[in-house]
C-alpha cells in the first residue's frame, strides 16, 4: 500500500539524504504496529520527499511531505494460510501466519476428539492416533480476526476441520497400512 504523511525529520539525521531520514523515522513509527484498517504493518521501503519542508519557529527539524510504500498483512475471514506450529499447549496450537502467531483450539484441529499428550508435547487423535506437533506445517482457515492496538493484543482464530486442511502430508497409520497392502496387491 501507499502512504502518504507530514513527517518530522530531527536535525540528527540532516547528514543523509531527506528520503532517508524520513524512512528512518517513518520505520521507527510503524514497523510491526497494528492499524485496524489496513492490517499489521511488516516493513515501509521507497519513501519520496514531495516537499521541500517547512521549518517551525522554535523547532530546528524539517516537516517534510513523504510518500512511501509499506507491506501490510491483512488476515481476512475464510482466507485459508499456510503456516507452521510454533507451540502446542493443552487447548491447541499456535500457527505461525508471517507476523502474527493465530490459535486453532484444539476442538478446530480435527473432526475427531484430540488430547494433549505431556511426553511428546503434541495433540493426538483418539481413533485414528494422528497427532500435531510443533514444526509441523498446516494449511488452516481463519475463522475470526481481532486487531487490536498492537500485535501481542491482536487474536486470530483459526480452524483446520474442513477437507484439505490440517496437517500437510497427514496419515494415519492404517491409512499407511492400508497404502503399503494396496500398492503390494497390485503387482
Amino acid at each position: 500500500m501507499t502512504f502518504k504523511e507530514v513527517v518530522r525529520i530531527p536535525p540528527k539525521l540532516f547528514g543523509m539524504k531527506i528520503s532517508e531520514g524520513a524512512l528512518e523515522i517513518l520505520r521507527e513509527q510503524y514497523e510491526r504496529t497494528v492499524d485496524k484498517t489496513h492490517g499489521i504493518i511488516v516493513s515501509l521501503h521507497n519513501a519520496s520527499v514531495s516537499s521541500k519542508g517547512k521549518v517551525l519557529q522554535g523547532d530546528g527539524a524539517v516537516f517534510c511531505e513523504v510518500e512511501f510504500d509499506a507491506l501490510v498483512f491483512t488476515p481476512e475471514v475464510n482466507e485459508v494460510i499456510e503456516g507452521e506450529i510454533t507451540e502446542i499447549v493443552e487447548f491447541g496450537a499456535f500457527v505461525r501466519m508471517g507476523p502474527i502467531d493465530g490459535l486453532v483450539h484444539v476442538s478446530q484441529v480435527a473432526n475427531e476428539f484430540l488430547s494433549y499428550d505431556k511426553k511428546t508435547d503434541c495433540l493426538v487423535g483418539k481413533q485414528s492416533k494422528k497427532n500435531v506437533k510443533k514444526g509441523d506445517l498446516v494449511k488452516a482457515k481463519i475463522a475470526t480476526v481481532s486487531l487490536k492496538d498492537s500485535i501481542p493484543n491482536s487474536k486470530i482464530a483459526l480452524t483446520m476441520r474442513p477437507d484439505g486442511l490440517g496437517k500437510k502430508g497427514l496419515k494415519s497409520k492404517d491409512e499407511g497400512k492400508k497404502n503399503v497392502k494396496e500398492k503390494k496387491g497390485k503387482k
